[in-house]
């Protein structure tokens, strides 16, 4: 479904009036699942400016931290179709090829000088951009930097020109920012950075590596949560083999490719295909014929299905608990603090996959949400009420659309509360207490290892 204001918005997005409530309406959409419709979406392409209602809030509340989850923008694929030509895609920036932004020139020449810059490990040895004419696998694309440069920019205009939630004159230590060691999660975080900061001073960037990526940190030991894994993963395997019309598009692609069927499934041909669709270029041919828009539909809409049944099936949201337990406690953590009236990491930037957001979605409970795009972003916003200022409340919002009573902890407080938002501490002891109780466990550590039933 998709998720949209009850009172009109702004194409800025910025209507105080509005009562900020997001509602579902069933009948924006097609009705059957449209499988190129559904590839578009998660292509991202960047056209119209994108309306969004992040910074809604009565006008006698204060902001007082954003923390930002973000997927990296588009990229090249992981993976190649054996005996085929790649896509051809330039990864070098252009700014006079479409997409491009207007502060794409400014950024190329920014991101050159970026030497004084803090980066951990790994991070510091990574392009700040990417560079090359034709794409190395997994890299960044120029559309992939036009997305968050457009993200940086619509989180500017609500969180610095609105809100001013970082002064002019912001300091390194108000910022958290931690990333992948990949080159296309370091370089999206750059990018938003780059047209949301007040003024991008490289001396205080500090970009922190996050070795995981479900960023586990210090807490990644979990037995339970890679049985979980498993498990979903031989629930995948059981809906691919029960889908006849998905195995004959595989016999006929790897006629095509002139491989053998086994081989062209592990290639993982719809993360390459998507890259084709995405960029507006022909899928590839070879003597023996081409594959076409009508296997990539089979492929897409299995893709689709596999999402719906992993939502109905709990075994995948028995692994998202445990996976992204760690990352939402840390959250909750400064949360707590900024509530408490420290004034550090007031803007928090996580870079990462769809492997990352994909399970926060489902452990906040937020069922309706669409698989990661490329370039989403999930925000949590921490607000303190104006008239009781010991009293603070988050929304949390997915790609500009406000889900904060999408979940689980907070279903139902919307119908006993005239506030668009959630008690902070109804967060608290969802992460700290409830997402165990599934487990009959009190602890992380408790449900990380005690055996499943």
């Amino acid at each position: 479904v998709h998720l949209i204001p009850v009172n009109p918005v702004r194409e800025d997005g910025l209507n105080p009036k509005s009562r900020k409530r997001i509602m579902p309406d069933l009948l924006t959409e097609p009705p059957a699942i449209d499988p190129v419709y559904e590839a578009q979406v998660y292509c991202n392409i960047p056209t119209i400016a994108e309306r969004s209602m992040e910074g809604h809030a009565p006008h006698y509340f204060k902001l007082v931290s954003v923390q930002v989850l973000i997927r990296h923008g588009d990229r090249y694929p992981l993976y190649a179709i054996p005996k085929t030509k790649r896509p051809d895609i330039d990864c070098m920036l252009v700014p006079s090829r479409k997409p491009s932004h207007p502060q794409l020139e400014a950024f190329i020449k920014h991101m050159s000088k970026g030497s004084a810059a803090q980066m951990d490990g790994s991070l510091s040895s990574l392009p700040h951009f990417p560079s090359h004419s034709l794409c190395e696998m997994g890299e960044l694309t120029q559309t992939g930097v036009v997305q968050h440069l457009r993200n940086g920019q619509l989180l500017r205009e609500i969180y610095i020109s609105k809100h001013k939630l970082l002064p002019g004159d912001w300091a390194a230590k108000q910022l958290y920012l931690e990333s992948t060691g990949k080159s296309r999660t370091l370089q999206s975080a750059l990018a938003l950075l780059y047209t949301f900061l007040p003024d991008f001073d490289w001396k205080k960037i500090n970009v922190r590596h996050q070795w995981s990526s479900i960023f586990c940190s210090g807490s990644c030991d979990c037995p339970m949560r890679n049985h979980y894994l498993e498990e979903e993963q031989r629930r995948q395997y059981s809906l691919r083999v029960k889908n006849n019309d998905l195995e004959k598009i595989y016999v006929d692609m790897a006629r095509i490719v002139g491989i053998p069927t086994r081989q062209l499934r592990a290639s993982n041909p719809i993360d390459s295909l998507l890259c084709y669709f995405c960029h507006n270029v022909s899928f590839p041919c070879t003597k023996a014929g081409c594959i076409n828009m009508e296997h990539f539909k089979v492929i897409k809409r299995h893709q689709l299905k596999d999402e719906r049944e992993r939502q109905e099936k709990k075994l995948y949201f028995l692994y998202a608990l445990l996976a992204t337990h760690p990352l939402l406690n840390q959250t909750v953590n400064r949360l707590q603090r900024i509530a408490e009236g420290k004034k550090e990491e007031v803007f928090v930037l996580y870079s990462a996959h769809d492997v990352t957001l994909s399970p926060v979605l489902s452990a906040l409970g937020i069922t309706e949400a669409r698989f990661p795009r490329f370039a989403a972003r999930l925000v949590f916003e921490l607000w303190q009420d104006g008239k009781r200022p010991k009293e603070h409340f988050i929304r949390i919002l997915y790609n500009g659309a406000d889900v904060t009573f999408q979940t689980s902890f907070c279903k139902d407080h919307y119908k006993r509360s005239s506030k668009p938002m959630c008690p902070l501490e109804k967060f608290v002891n969802f992460v700290k207490r409830d997402m165990f109780l599934i487990f009959n466990s009190t602890s992380y550590y408790d449900a990380c290892h005690r055996r499943a039933l």
